[in-house]
């Protein structure tokens, strides 16, 4: 029953990477939608190296607590 509850840590792990994820990219489509940020913002030079350095970082950690938690 080990290997099982490996398993099941390690897809609730992917599972909040991917709840998170989609938060993230829900949230700034709703913001752009309802006109509180400007799609335009996304378009310069230090934006778009900016934001998939976030997500990365976002990666990490969120990777980061998903071995904390099939450790534990």
């Amino acid at each position: 029953m080990e290997p099982m509850r490996k398993i099941t840590r390690l897809s609730i792990a992917i599972g909040g990477f991917l709840i998170v994820t989609s938060l993230i990219l829900t949230g700034t489509v709703l913001l752009a939608v309802i006109g509180i940020i400007n799609v335009e913002i996304f378009a310069d030079q230090v934006s778009a190296s900016l934001l998939p350095f976030v997500f990365l970082t976002l990666g990490i950690l969120d990777f980061a607590a998903g071995v904390i938690l099939l450790r534990r």
